[in-house]
């Protein structure tokens, strides 16, 4: 049995308040368009998530809610975690490697470049650009999240709003 993971960075946010801590930035006007976009996407290609897990930050939370809500998925299940905020390759890696294993298809949100970097370590492919609210699809040939390593995946999936909206 494998493990689907979907790595989704958050929408774009906004510059426009210099008062706002990083972590407590919105998103802007493209991000409120984009993450709705990109939920439809997800729900229209069959995607049905088990878990939801986002960084702690506001834009990425957000982006998680406007995508539960298209997938219809419970805001109240979305996990939060602030190891995802800021995150080194190796911080991810441990977030992904205590899922409980009665999930099968984890939607993570979080931040560059910490998800094009764990994408390209976890994958066969490599992904140089990632762009706000782009999804990797990564199916993971593991028995268990916990046995998640380098180069354990195959990237099925890899979209961002520029691409669907051609």
């Amino acid at each position: 049995m494998n493990k689907i993971l979907y790595l989704i960075r958050h929408a774009k946010s906004s510059w426009g308040e210099p008062a706002l801590s990083d972590s407590e930035r919105q998103l802007n006007e493209r991000g409120l368009r984009d993450a709705p976009l990109m939920g439809k996407f997800l729900k229209n290609n069959g995607v049905n998530p088990d878990l939801i897990i986002t960084s702690t930050a506001a834009r990425a939370s957000l982006t998680a809610k406007i995508f539960a809500n298209e997938l219809n998925f419970k805001k109240d299940n979305i996990e939060t975690d602030e190891r995802i905020y800021d995150a080194t390759t190796q911080a991810l890696m441990n977030v992904i490697r205590n899922i409980d294993n009665k999930h099968e298809t984890v939607l993570l949100f979080g931040h560059n470049p910490g998800l094009s970097n764990l994408a390209n370590l976890l994958s066969d492919k490599f992904i140089s650009d990632f762009p706000t609210c782009a999804i990797a699809g990564i199916k993971l040939i593991v028995q268990s999240w916990g046995d998640t390593d380098r180069h354990c995946g195959n990237i099925f999936l890899y979209e961002y709003p520029k691409k669907i909206l051609k």
